[in-house]
């Protein structure tokens, strides 16, 4: 039997028109800001995307429910929410079982717009190769997420705290497309250009929705990455960022954060030393992947409609 989805009212709607829908992740919301920038955030994005012509599905389990797309009071609910599970791969099933509250990470985003039929994915950036990996083995598993479910995910690349190499040659391995927009560059979140080549570069969302449906004709397995870079007047150059990062980093080590708790604590601390310049680029780049999210989700609908 299918697994019991709680969709919301709008987009519940939208599926029934065959209007286009865009997934949206929740932890920006409850481990991304502070209250009460991460729902001043969420209401944005999802307005930044009902105005690209999408409906916007935040997703989270709440009390043990599954919920695709969340109404205004269930978005505060859960951003002033405290001790909220940050749930991957591994401890989705666990917090649905246990009747629990969490928010979904990208993997997690990934599985639950699978299971609601939803094809595009906007986000800030995704996880990757840690720093230090090669003793630590700390690996997102949003980067295996990418290559086993056939979702397109838009971000402004992988997050700027991450081994960026690494992170490319494992996504290389694993088979995951990775589509700059409109730049021959990778970028590095708050930053356009991380200094590294991007494996694909597309111009167009109709190129990009394009990608997306051959491979599913094709059969192939995963989703996409669509790095979008951050628009140019909100970006902190990577050279800028670089010793503020090194720093942050080196403070989670001589505290002894790791797992779930190291992204959390560098973001923090990168926005405490950026003097809150980070935040506001992290907003500009999520509102930026919404837009182009639409467009793409737009796209794959029209080249799926049948012909007169």
């Amino acid at each position: 039997m299918p697994f019991p989805l709680h969709f919301s009212d709008e987009v519940a709607e939208a599926r029934a028109a065959g209007r286009p829908v865009v997934a949206l992740e929740s932890t920006i919301i409850t481990h991304g800001m502070p209250y009460p920038q991460n729902v001043e955030t969420a209401v944005m994005v999802e307005e930044t995307l009902r105005r690209g012509g999408a409906v916007p599905a935040t997703i989270a389990v709440l009390e043990g429910k599954l919920h695709i797309g969340l109404s205004e009071e269930e978005l505060t609910r859960l951003g002033q929410a405290k001790s909220v599970a940050k749930l991957s791969r591994a401890d989705l099933a666990a917090c649905i079982a246990t009747r629990g509250t969490g928010a979904t990470t990208v993997a997690a985003t990934m599985i639950a717009a699978r299971l609601a039929g939803i094809e595009v994915f906007a986000t800030g950036g995704i996880g990757g190769v840690h720093r230090g990996a090669e003793t630590t083995f700390d690996i997102s598993a949003d980067l295996r997420e990418l290559s086993e479910t056939p979702v397109t995910v838009v971000a402004a690349g992988a997050k700027a705290i991450l081994d960026l190499p690494k992170t490319l040659e494992v996504l290389e391995t694993l088979g995951v497309p990775v589509i700059a927009v409109g730049q021959d560059a990778f970028p590095a979140f708050w930053s356009r250009d991380s200094g590294l080549p991007a494996p694909l570069r597309m111009d167009t969302a109709e190129d990009i929705a394009a990608a997306h449906v051959t491979r599913t004709r094709l059969g192939l397995p995963g989703g996409q990455l669509v790095a979008n870079p951050i628009p140019k007047a909100e970006e902190i150059p990577a050279a800028e960022l670089a010793p503020i990062i090194a720093q942050a980093v080196a403070e989670a080590g001589e505290q002894g954060i790791t797992a779930k708790s190291v992204t959390p604590f560098l973001l923090a601390r990168i926005f405490e030393l950026t003097e809150g310049r980070s935040l506001r680029s992290n907003i500009a780049l999520v509102l930026n992947n919404a837009r182009v999210a639409a467009r793409i989700a737009q796209e794959i609908i029209a080249i799926r409609a049948p012909g007169p």
